[in-house]
C-alpha cells in the first residue's frame, strides 16, 4: 500500500484448516482477475512512469506481485525450479534483503524493459504454475500459508496501484481521468455528534481465526480511559474552516516536526486541493471537480490531521480506541467495489449517535505509533522482513479506504505510514476524553 514500504502488514498466522488448496485456488484466481479489472482503464504508457520516489509504476506493481509468488511459492516448492527470467529476481524485489539485491526504488520508472506485454506473460506463467500446484493439492501447509499471504499482498498492491495512478495523473495538464464518474450535487450534512465508550481493561488484536497479518497479534489486554468518538469523519467543509482560520500559519497547533514539514514544503491545503480565484477545486480519479463540503476530507498527513484535531479542541483516537469502537460494527462502507474511487458523504439515517464510516472512504489516522504488540515476534527467514522491520517512525491508520478491497479489511487491521505521507486516501475522525 508507501514511502518506505510496499505493503502495510505482515506474514500470516498458520491456519489449521484442512483441504485449503481448492478454496485458495479460487481466491487466487479472483484476486488476479481483480487486478486485471483495476488496470483495464490504463494504457501501456500509463503503466510505465513513476511520478515520485514513494510511488511505483503500474508495470512494477504487476511484476512485483508475481515475483512474490515465484520467489516464495514456486522456488521452494519445485524441485527443479527454473526462474522465468533470472533478472526479475533483482528488478522486482522490493525490500527483501534476505532474498538479494534490489533495483533502486526511485528508478523503477526507468525500467522500459521488460515490456508491459512481457510482464503480463510473466504473470500468466507464474499464475498457471501456482494454480496447477493448488489444483493437485501438492503444496504443504506452510506453502499454502504463503499463497494466502500472496493473495492479500496483491490486494494491498491493487490499492497502492490506484493511489499511485492518481498521483501520476495529477501531474498532467491534460486532466487525465481513470474513470468517468459524474459529480453529484452537494447536500447539507449534520453536525458531528459524540458517541461515548466505556474504558477499563479491554482486549484488542486478532485471534487466530482465518487470515490475519502477524502485526495484528497477539491479542492482548490494554487499559482505556472512558472516551468518545465523533460519529462520522471530518469533512472538507470543516477542514476548510481550519484553513480559513489561518490554521496552516499558527505554529501553536502543530507538532514541531509537522511545523518544520509544512514550512519546508509550503503546504497550505490537503494534497490535490487547488484554489482557483477563490474557489477550491479537488483532483480525483475522475478528474478535477469543485470541492464538495459534505465529503470526507482526504489526502492529509498525520501532521495535518493532528493539527486539525487540536484546532477543533479534540484529538486523534488511539488505535485501541478505534478498534474497540469498530469491533461490533458491520463491515459496510465505500470500498473499491463501489466503483466511486473517492470518499462519499455520510448522510446517515440510523441512530443519531451511531458511529458511521468506520470502514471504507478514508484511512483514519490514529495517534498511535506503529510498534509491536506485547509478545510479538517476527517470523524467521525472508518473510520476516514483510513487517517487523518497519516498526519505527510510522503512525497507525485504521479502517480502509474507497480503494481498499472489501474482503481485505477488518477491525484489527493495522496500516502504517510515515507522518508526512499524504498521497494515500488518509483522513481523520475526532476523539476526546469522556
Amino acid at each position: 500500500m508507501h514511502s518506505t514500504k510496499e505493503t502495510s502488514a505482515a506474514t500470516p498466522v498458520s491456519s489449521t484448516k484442512e483441504n485449503r488448496s481448492l478454496p485458495l485456488r479460487d481466491q487466487l484466481r479472483a484476486t488476479r482477475a481483480a487486478t486485471r479489472r483495476v488496470t483495464a482503464p490504463l494504457s501501456a504508457e500509463d503503466c510505465q512512469p513513476q511520478s515520485m520516489p514513494d510511488a511505483s509504476p503500474v508495470k512494477w506493481h504487476l511484476a512485483h506481485t508475481t515475483w512474490f509468488f515465484e520467489t516464495f511459492v514456486l522456488e521452494p516448492s519445485e524441485a527443479d525450479h527454473e526462474a522465468v527470467h533470472p533478472d526479475y529476481r533483482v528488478l522486482f524485489n522490493s525490500y527483501y534483503q534476505t532474498v538479494g539485491a534490489q533495483h533502486p526504488r526511485p528508478q523503477r520508472g526507468l525500467l522500459t524493459r521488460p515490456s508491459l506485454d512481457e510482464v503480463w506473460d510473466y504473470r500468466t506463467t507464474v499464475e498457471q504454475r501456482v494454480d496447477e500446484m493448488l489444483t493437485s493439492e501438492s503444496l504443504d501447509a506452510a506453502a499454502l500459508d504463503i499463497v494466502e499471504l500472496g493473495i492479500h499482498h496483491e490486494q494491498q498492491h491493487q490499492e497502492l496501484l490506484l493511489t499511485d495512478v492518481k498521483h501520476l495523473f495529477s501531474q498532467s495538464c491534460l486532466q487525465s481521468r481513470y474513470a468517468d464518474i459524474p459529480p453529484t450535487a452537494e447536500q447539507p450534512i449534520g453536525a458531528a455528534r459524540w458517541t461515548p465508550f466505556e474504558g477499563g481493561v479491554q482486549r484488542v488484536g486478532c485471534e487466530n481465526e482465518g487470515f490475519s497479518f502477524d502485526n495484528e497479534m497477539p491479542r492482548h489486554a490494554t487499559i482505556l480511559e472512558p472516551y468518545k468518538l465523533a460519529n462520522r469523519l471530518v469533512t472538507n467543509g470543516e477542514y476548510l474552516e481550519f484553513i480559513n482560520d489561518n490554521g496552516y500559519n499558527d505554529p501553536s497547533l502543530w507538532l514541531s516536526d509537522g511545523w518544520a514539514t509544512i514550512q519546508e514544503l509550503g503546504w497550505q491545503a490537503p494534497l490535490y486541493w487547488t484554489n482557483c480565484d477563490g474557489a477550491w477545486q479537488v483532483f480525483t480519479l475522475s478528474g478535477t471537480h469543485p470541492l464538495r463540503c459534505d465529503e470526507p476530507v482526504t489526502h492529509l498527513s498525520f501532521y495535518e490531521a493532528d493539527a486539525f484535531a487540536r484546532w477543533a479542541g479534540a484529538r486523534l483516537p488511539t488505535e485501541s480506541e478505534w478498534e474497540l469502537a469498530a469491533g461490533g460494527v458491520l463491515k459496510e462502507g465505500n470500498f473499491v467495489e463501489s466503483g466511486l474511487f473517492h470518499p462519499k458523504p455520510c448522510h446517515a439515517t440510523g441512530a443519531p449517535n451511531a458511529v458511521t464510516q468506520l470502514f471504507g472512504d478514508v484511512w483514519e489516522w490514529t495517534q498511535s505509533p506503529y510498534t509491536p504488540y506485547p509478545g510479538y515476534k517476527a517470523t524467521s527467514g525472508a518473510l520476516g522482513e514483510y513487517n517487523g522491520k518497519f516498526m519505527a517512525n510510522q503512525i497507525v491508520l485504521r479502517g480502509g479506504s474507497c480503494v481498499t478491497p472489501r474482503s481485505h479489511i477488518r477491525a484489527t487491521y493495522r496500516n502504517f505510514f510515515p507522518p508526512d505521507a499524504r498521497w494515500q486516501f488518509s483522513g481523520l475522525r475526532l476523539a476526546n476524553s469522556a
